[in-house]
């Protein structure tokens, strides 16, 4: 069975914004009858990564999602709730102003999101993104969250 689409070969059938307004999602059907779902977003200007080992590469947003699918995707009950956390990491990064950003500007974005909408997540990410070696680091990462959770309230 043949699985490619030619989207010019295709018809929208329906064409709704995603929920947090970043992209447009469209339900197309092929010329055959199968039908098929599309996004559109906005294509930001390129950003370059340093990375720690003193690498430079272009910031790859696909990248980004596909580790953070690995890393805490389990915690999230769908794959767009996972894009979202990308794509509000992303904006972070954007926000900044700066054409070259870092891998640890990267990974303290995805915290700072995670940190908002799933603490087990941020935890988990946290370990991995900073290699937690000790249970201590554990413990000190979870003071951390109870202090930012009790500052507040």
């Amino acid at each position: 069975m043949d699985t490619k689409f030619r989207i010019g070969d295709s018809k929208v059938l329906e064409s709704r914004e995603t929920v947090d307004g970043t992209m447009i999602r469209r339900r197309r059907e092929a010329a055959d009858g199968r039908r098929f779902t599309t996004y559109e977003r906005i294509e930001m200007p390129p950003l370059t990564v340093n990375k720690r080992s003193g690498n430079k590469e272009i910031y790859d947003r696909d990248k980004l999602l596909l580790a953070v699918k690995r890393s805490v995707g389990k915690f999230f009950n769908s794959e767009l709730e996972v894009e979202d956390v990308v794509t509000r990491a992303s904006d972070k990064l954007y926000a900044l102003g700066n054409d070259q950003i870092t891998s640890r500007q990267i990974g303290e974005a995805v915290l700072d999101v995670l940190a908002e909408i799933n603490e087990v997540a941020y935890v988990r990410f946290a370990s991995v993104f900073r290699e937690f070696k000790t249970l201590e680091d554990f413990e000190n990462i979870l003071k951390e969250q109870k202090n930012k959770v009790r500052a507040k309230e």
